[in-house]
């Protein structure tokens, strides 16, 4: 029988369901050393938390995140709550000995990721676990292009272009929540959905970002106050609240291997409602991937005769393809939930294994640097700014 891994987790609406379904779904689907067990939901308040326990199939509840480090029962706590609580509960929950998942981004400033990454080196020093959620890295397609890249078949990499678009604020009625907080979410389209595509491209790439030109933009500067909490478009209620976060994110950058690199991040993208486009272009070849088809990666072949060259299609649904071979018949697609499993896999399969898994807190932190740099871009009118990493 395989040992059990206690399972507590913070927070239950939007991400605390998705990773409720990956926590449920992985030993189901995938050989793991350990068998996770969903142990603890914790929410604040008590009638909520007890029904999302019972829809998403967690065993107890608690409404003070405190009680779920100090139960014997758990050994690993995630953390899905809004960003201004991430560096309090995960610190505490290294402190305390178990292992953590946190949700992106790792922080609300650079200052609390280093003191979160800080504590994660020093749990790694007695085999606790930490990792931060950028959960599109395991989309099996992401997984193919990186595989790509650090084969080669793209050659030396020339430019990089991302893009994160997105709708769900565009209506100006649409009402005021956490996300559009800037003491709560850090910043708005920039780390929401920003921090993705950082990460991505340079997942995929294998190199990092070394400066940024930045502007940010806030459309809609006042929403109505919601009439409750808890879902992620909500209900307008009575009142208005200011908006402190940007609306959309546009940098320029430069990677450490000499690569240009565009990024768009937006949530008043009408029509686009989870576009999450990279194109790569090498010296020998270039791959494109939507996640709005994101089974699908495209891949150019620069080696190939002029006279039959072109994109290729790669569904990628084959049993050899990156976290597939555990799921469906080829051709069978999946979605936006295997990513959260395929997370899940990783995690425990470092833990059994005693590694440390990726994305560490220490990319986390990395992530956030590049973020803070395009923040103090954006301010001082798109200047040229270096990103300032830990060590420097």
């Amino acid at each position: 029988m395989k040992p059990s891994l206690g399972v507590g987790l913070i927070g239950y609406a939007f991400m605390g369901a998705a990773h409720s379904h990956a926590w449920r779904t992985a030993p189901h689907f995938f050989d793991l050393p350990l068998a996770p067990a969903l142990t603890v939901l914790a929410g604040r308040d008590a009638v909520r938390v007890a029904d999302a326990a019972e829809r998403l199939g967690w065993s107890g509840t608690e409404t003070d995140w405190r009680r779920v480090l100090e139960r014997d029962d758990v050994d690993l706590v995630d953390v899905c709550t809004p960003g201004d609580t991430h560096a309090e509960i995960a610190i505490a929950a290294l402190e305390a000995g178990k292992h953590v998942l946190c949700e992106k981004p790792l922080a609300n400033t650079v200052a609390e990721a280093e003191a979160m990454a800080e504590a994660a080196a020093r749990a790694a020093e007695r085999g606790v676990r930490s990792m931060v959620g950028f959960t599109y890295r395991r989309v099996p397609a992401i997984a193919l292009a990186r595989e790509l890249v650090a084969r080669g078949r793209l050659g030396r990499i020339r430019h990089v272009r991302a893009q994160y678009l997105q709708d769900w604020i565009a209506d100006p009625a649409a009402p005021m929540s956490w996300r559009l907080q800037k003491d709560r979410a850090g910043s708005g389209a920039l780390g929401d959905i920003g921090a993705h595509i950082v990460d991505l491209t340079q997942h995929i790439t294998g190199q990092r970002l070394t400066g940024v030109s930045a502007l940010l933009e806030t459309f809609v500067k006042e929403r109505p106050l919601p009439a409750s909490e808890g879902s992620l478009a909500g209900v307008a209620g009575e009142g208005t609240g200011t908006v402190t976060v940007d609306d959309a994110a546009v940098f320029l950058g430069r990677f450490d291997g000499g690569a240009l690199a565009s990024f768009e991040a937006t949530r008043f993208a009408l029509g686009r409602k989870n576009a999450i486009r990279i194109e790569v272009n090498g010296s020998r070849g270039s791959l494109a991937f939507d996640f709005e088809d994101m089974n699908v990666l495209h891949f150019f072949d620069g080696d190939e005769p002029a006279e039959t060259a072109g994109f290729r299609r790669i569904v990628v649904t084959e049993p050899g393809h990156p976290y597939v071979g555990a799921w469906w018949p080829a051709g069978h697609g999946l979605g936006y939930e295997h990513g959260f499993t395929h997370q899940v896999v990783d995690l425990v399969t470092a833990i059994g294994k005693g590694e440390d898994p990726t994305p560490s807190f220490a990319d986390g932190l990395q992530v956030q640097q590049v973020l803070d740099a395009v923040e103090r871009s954006a301010a001082a009118d798109s200047v040229w700014t270096r990103i300032q990493e830990r060590n420097d």
